[in-house]
Parts: structure tokens; sequence; C-alpha cells
């Protein structure tokens, strides 16, 4: 049985991973399966059936009004998706055969690339205005630089296989696969920050619904500990995502880098045995 406290403390970092996965696309399981595993002490396998689960909430309540704000690039994110499903599947199916400690390892190895990337390349790729009759570019109107934004999407084979990386994580660590998908569009494929967010977001509840089935076939999605980390994901994407186009993203890129450099160093001495209270 989970404690009162316990699920409303599950809730409360629901919320803080919610926020913050929704305003820099990640989906917030970056965040939420190092806190369960290293603060509650649930299993490794349970905290990321829980993530997927939540990644699915995120990006439900984020991606409406990120459609609605023209943020979201639907036609590149079904581009991009089918390649993500299908690497999903696979992550799924491969996360039932391997150890929790070999998981703690991996993610946080993952997650210290993904810091390293995101703080090398905070700034974005060359944004090229969109030409006639590019069906993959798109345009939406930016509040906080007060202009509308235009641009071409390059790079598509680049993309492609990172979709499929992305998917593959986030079937095998329940990570959303926006750590992928995000810097690989700023950064290779000319697609602004706002605007990989938002289609990251858009694909992440796919690309989860895809390996959640997986998890819950195997019993690793624990009704207790998913319930609440769902709500209050749920509830800091939808504030997340009012609020992620008015704000400066590279200040909270930075945040989010030191966070994730600080957790990561502890799921690796986890794996290795050693315990940081």
């Amino acid at each position: 049985m989970v404690s009162l406290a316990t699920f409303l403390g599950i809730v409360v970092l629901g919320i803080a991973a919610g926020l913050m996965g929704a305003m820099v696309g990640l989906g917030g399981g970056i965040l939420i399966v190092p806190l369960l595993t290293l603060i509650f002490h649930v299993p490794i396998h349970n905290s990321i059936g829980a993530s997927i689960v939540a990644v699915i909430a995120t990006s439900s309540a984020a991606a409406s009004t990120y459609v609605k704000d023209r943020l979201t690039n639907v036609r590149l994110g079904m581009t991009l998706e089918t390649f993500t499903t299908i690497g999903a599947v696979t992550g799924g199916l491969i996360a039932g055969a391997v150890s929790k400690d070999f998981l703690s390892g991996l993610f946080g190895a993952v997650m210290i690339f993904v810091a390293l990337t995101m703080f090398r390349g905070k700034h974005e790729g060359k944004v090229i205005p969109k030409e006639p009759g590019d069906r993959l570019g798109g345009d939406y109107y930016d509040p906080y630089l007060h202009k509308e934004v235009s641009y071409q999407v390059r790079g598509l084979p680049i993309g492609l296989g990172a979709a499929f990386i992305a998917g593959n994580l986030s079937g095998l660590l329940g990570i959303g696969g926006g750590v992928i998908k995000v810097p690989v569009m700023t950064m290779g494929m000319g697609v602004p920050v706002k605007a990989a967010t938002a289609t990251s977001n858009f694909m992440i509840g796919v690309t989860a619904v895809a390996s959640a089935f997986i998890y819950y076939s195997r019993g690793m999605i624990d009704p207790l500990i998913t319930a609440p980390t769902a709500i209050g994901v749920f509830l800091g994407a939808r504030l997340g995502a009012r609020i992620a186009p008015r704000i400066n993203t590279r200040h909270l890129l930075t945040i989010f880098v030191v966070v994730m450099v600080a957790m990561a160093v502890q799921m690796i001495l986890k794996a290795f045995g050693i315990e940081v209270r």
C-alpha cells in the first residue's frame, strides 16, 4: 500500500516533471524515472511503466494547446512518428529482458548525453524561412519575439533515424523520446526550439501508447504509483504548455541540464550499488 504522504509526494513530483517536460518537449520521463527510483525507492521497471503512462498524459495535456497556437508541425510529427513507434515497440520488448542495474546505468548515461547535447546546443541551428510549396516546413507567431516565425525542415533522413532511436529509448527507459528528437530537430533539421518542443509533445503520446501495452502485459505498471504520477504530470503539463511560448527557453534549458547531470550521477552510482543519501 502507498501512504497518503507518498501519494501526495508523487503527485507533486509529477507536477514538477510535467511542467518542465512540457516546456522543453522532453515528456517529463527524464525526471520521473530517477525521482521515483531515488526518492521513493520504486523499482526501476515500475518507474518506467509509470513514466510511460505519465508521458501519455503529458502529450494529451499539452498537445491541444500547442496545436491551437500553431506551434505543432503536425505533418512533420506524423512523418517521424512512424519510425518512432517501431522503435518504441522494439525497446519495450527489450526492457523486460535486462536487469534493473543495467537500466539504471543506461538511464544515467543517456541523461548525461542529453545534458551535454543540450548544453552545447542551447542555441538553435540556422533557421531558413519556408518557401512556397514546402510541405514539411511551418510557421507560427512567437509572443516572446513579437513576430511571425517561418522555417524550412531539412535533413529528413537524419530525423527519421533519430526518431527510431528516440522510440527505442522511450520503450526501453520510459523517457518519451523527446530527449533525442528535440535536439535533432533544432540542431539538425532547422526547426525552431519552440516548434520542435510542441511537435515532440505531439508525438510522444503515440509513442508511449505503443510500449505501454507491453509493460502492462508484463505487470510492470503499478496503479498506486502510476495514478498519482499521471495526475501530477497532467496538471504540470497543462501549466507548462501555457507558459512555454512566453518565456526564454534558453534559461529553462540551463536549469534542466544542471538537474539532469545531478540525477544522472546518482543513477549511475546506484547501478554499481552505491546509494547517495
